[in-house]
Order: C-alpha cells, then structure tokens, then sequence
C-alpha cells in the first residue's frame, strides 16, 4: 500500500518541503509586519509625547538633539536668504509643491536648515514658486526640532543649483556645515515668520501592519491545508485502487 500511495504522489518529500519553506515565510513576514506595528506605535507615542512638552530655549540643546525631537523650541539667529532650498515632490491637498527650507544662522554661530513651509508650484517648469521673503536681521522663531533622517524623502531642486539629497548630503556636496538637526518654522513675532502652510506632522495612525501580520498567518495556514488536501487526495485515490 506504501509503494501504491509514493507512486500516486511523484516528489512528495519535495513538494511538503516546498510547502514548509512557504510556511516558514509568511510566519517571518506576519513577525515583521507586527514588529512594525509596534515601532510605528512607539513612535507616535514618543511623537505626541515631545509634542505636548513645554516650549525650551534652543541654547540649551547641543549636537545631541535626538532626545529633543519633535520638541518646540525657540531661538533667535538671522536667515541667510542666499541659501535656500527647494524640496520637491511635496503634496499640500492634493496641489503639487515645495517645502521651502532656508539656511539660519544662531547667535552663537551655529548654523542650520529651517523648513519654513509649504509653497504652490509654478504654473509650469520654468516658472519658479512665489516663496515668502524672509525677514531681514536678527528674528526670534518658534519650530519644532527635527532631526536630519526625519526629513521626508523628496529632491531637491536648489536656488542656486547645488545638487540633490538629503541636508547632510547637500552639507557635504556645497562645502556648507549645519547641525545635525533642522527646525519646522511655527512662527514668531515678525509676520513674514508665519507659514501660509507650515511642515506638516506626519499621521499619527497606528497603520495596517497589524492586519498584515494576521493575514501573512492566514497564508500559511492556507498552505499548509492545501498540502494537506493534497496529499489526503492522494491516499484515497489509492485505498480506491
């Protein structure tokens, strides 16, 4: 009867195999698709967190800002209006734009990006974006600190033209230095400091990693049924013969 049901089968050490392979890779992907879940929870928990935290001096964090993310923050320096960035492919209510990041200069000399909103494209490529003139001299702002791999991803297109990537990236390409964090203008007392569209937070939505997780488990108890199937087929075909 063992020979009937083998011969009824051709390769079915493989195909099992095949079958515990697949298996074996949805149990990792639903385990990675719910370890995101959970970072995605921690981070927006840490974000609403620093977001409700008291305004602090920008004189009291130094280069390591990571703990100071996402925290408001005031400070008062000079903009450098001769450089200045556009990062593209950026959405406002579906209205294709920049974000408008301008070099600031602190009191103590330290110098940094400062994201200071969101502006409409031009009609068209050769029209350039109307973007609000920056104040002239010293100004105190209030931002939100961000830190330079939380810029989101885009290009960038620079006025002067000084290449493509990210602040550090762009850093190293102009022979220009900044701290290695940027800030998301909010205000401040001069009128020309308030953004007609200030950076946007990002949502804070649990997202559907947690769904995939149970479905990527779905898929491996549906592989392992249909092997089973199978292979149930099989024996009955050959107890029938």
């Amino acid at each position: 009867m063992a020979d009937q049901i083998q011969s009824k089968e051709p390769q079915a050490l493989l195909r099992s195999l095949i079958a515990l392979i697949l298996i074996a890779g949805c149990l990792w992907a639903s385990q990675w698709q719910y370890q995101r879940g959970i970072d995605r929870q921690q981070r927006n928990s840490a974000i609403e967190a620093a977001l409700l935290q008291p305004v602090i001096s920008l004189d009291n964090i130094d280069e390591n800002a990571t703990a100071f993310e996402w925290r408001t923050v005031e400070t008062t320096g000079e903009f450098d209006g001769e450089n200045q960035i556009l990062l593209k492919n950026r959405y406002f209510e579906g209205v294709y734009g920049y974000e408008v990041l301008t070099r600031f200069q602190l009191l103590d000399g330290r110098n940094l990006w400062v994201d200071r909103g969101w502006v409409k494209a031009g009609k068209d490529a050769r029209t350039a974006p109307v973007i609000t003139p920056i104040p002239k001299g010293e100004v105190a702002i209030k931002a939100r600190l961000r830190l330079d791999r939380s810029l989101p991803q885009g290009a960038f297109f620079a006025l002067p033209a000084t290449g493509a990537g990210m602040i550090s990236k762009l850093n190293a390409q102009s022979g220009l230095d900044s701290e290695g964090f940027y800030l998301d203008l909010i205000g401040g007392a001069d009128p020309l400091l308030e953004p007609k569209v200030a950076a946007q937070i990002p949502e804070l939505s649990d997202g559907p990693h947690l769904a995939y997780a149970l479905q990527w488990i779905f898929f491996a108890g549906l592989t392992a049924y249909g092997r089973i199937l199978i292979r149930r087929g099989q024996i009955l075909t050959s107890k029938e013969l």
